[in-house]
């Protein structure tokens, strides 16, 4: 196949013969792997540990003025200067949501109403619709075969009135690494011809990184970029936590109106025992995320290897090379079945995954960044998302190999796909051959040649 590998660890117990050996013994020895990690990560132990004293002993409001309060208050803050730490930046900068969707929303706002707005055809739900929204207008710009937007196609598309871009720092679909640092020197350039042309609409860069942040250094100062988004959710910490970090030429505009907290950008009382835990949870994953990475990335190949050997129609797709696609992910395509089905089938054995974005699945939405990749029809119908995490073990990804041959094989027959035929796949190289060599989205692989 074309895809290339991006680890050299032999394979070991599951392989091309692995995978069929092992799927008598799987079934009779059920047990629950959870590998959908991109939508939902528990949260770490060491985590609970730190928030816990917040909802009983230390309940006080951190706005009353009573030494009880004033103590949380200075928990909340050492909060935020942990969390700024973590990115590079500068307590007073951090301000503190109900996670990524609200953080992406702040930072659209703080653009107008009126703005013109710039962002890549494959982001977050809650990003396409804030430029959907935008007063001035938005501008979609595609992606490549493997998901990543061309820097150049970016600055191609900003015009004197656009007052933001927004680019995720990686996707969570595909696992494309975006080139952020590229684009904040597009965005860099075009404020400079504006000052020198004597222009005064300001131009913002913003990136998502929170599917990022878990396996690549994330850091404001050397991103480049003026606005930030992270989930605690993502890292192993709480749900409904966020942040928007903001430089300080950006004025953020409140969505929520009240009591001025949050330096009156957002009003109502402090969650203080998820911005604890969004503190702990950041200070785990900067300790951890080298090491970590390295791990999945290699748990991810062997899944891979195990997968694209049993099944050569297979479909891997998202970047090449290993530095450009988030080690933890997997986005495979069984073209000609349906991936509802396949997660069913899954889930009675045990094994949890995903079908893309959790935001879009729970829709019953069709992959917006499949369909932005050019891929075919059948092979975003086929396709499984999955994402490996703290918790995953080399037997965990052995299980969930011969789980999902066992599907594989158990709906191939259903729609009567005969083994080792190649009819879908020569569909789906055609279709994408018709689109051209820069939309056309997949690794398709070549199964004429038996490579894996």
């Amino acid at each position: 196949m074309t895809f290339a590998y991006t680890g050299q660890e032999t394979l070991g117990a599951v392989g091309t013969a692995g995978v069929a050996g092992a799927a008598g013994a799987a079934s009779a020895d059920r047990r629950p792997v959870y590998l959908d990690y991109a939508a939902a990560t528990p949260m770490d132990p060491e985590v609970v540990d730190a928030m816990l004293p917040y909802f009983t002993d230390a309940f006080e409001n951190p706005s009353a003025p009573y030494a009880a309060a004033r103590a949380v208050r200075a928990d909340v803050e050492d909060a935020r200067a942990a969390c700024a730490h973590a990115i590079g930046a500068r307590p007073g900068n951090v301000t503190f949501t109900a996670g990524a969707t609200e953080a992406n929303n702040l930072a659209f706002a703080a653009a107008g109403p009126d703005a013109h707005v710039v962002v890549d055809a494959v982001e977050h739900e809650s990003v396409l619709a804030c430029a959907a929204a935008a007063g001035g207008g938005c501008a979609v710009v595609g992606v490549g075969p493997d998901g990543r937007v061309s820097a150049a196609d970016v600055a191609a598309a900003i015009t004197p009135a656009t007052r933001l871009v927004s680019v995720e720092l990686a996707n969570g679909e595909v696992g494309a690494v975006q080139p952020v640092r590229e684009i904040a020197r597009v965005v860099a350039a075009e404020r400079d011809r504006r000052l020198a042309a004597g222009e005064r609409e300001p131009i913002w860069l913003h990136t998502d990184a929170s599917q990022a942040a878990g396996s690549l250094a994330v850091n404001v100062g050397t991103l480049g970029c003026d606005m930030l988004t992270l989930s605690a959710a993502k890292i192993y910490g709480p749900k409904q936590v966020g942040l928007l970090w903001s430089s300080d030429d950006v004025a953020l505009r409140p969505l929520v109106l009240g009591g001025g907290q949050e330096n009156g950008v957002r009003s109502g009382t402090e969650n203080v025992a998820g911005v604890i835990g969004f503190a702990k949870a950041l200070e785990l994953t900067a300790a951890r995320r080298g090491e970590e990475a390295r791990r999945l990335a290699r748990l991810r190949d062997r899944l891979q290897r195990a997968l694209c050997g049993e099944f050569g129609w297979a479909v891997v797709s998202g970047p090449r090379q290993g530095k450009l696609r988030l080690p933890g992910l997997l986005h495979i395509s069984f073209p000609g079945l349906e991936a509802r089905r396949l997660v069913i089938a899954l889930e009675r054995e045990g094994v949890s995954v995903g079908t893309g974005s959790a935001c879009a699945a729970s829709k019953m939405h069709s992959s917006h960044v499949l369909a932005a990749m050019g891929a075919p029809a059948e092979v975003a119908a086929g396709s499984l998302r999955i994402t490996l995490g703290r918790p995953t073990t080399e037997a965990d990804v052995d299980y969930a190999a011969a789980a999902i041959a066992r599907a594989v094989r158990a709906e191939a027959a259903r729609v009567g796909r005969r083994e080792g035929a190649s009819g879908n796949i020569g569909t789906a190289r055609a279709a994408a051959a018709r689109t051209g060599s820069a939309s056309a989205s997949v690794q398709v692989p070549d199964t004429e040649r038996g490579d894996a």
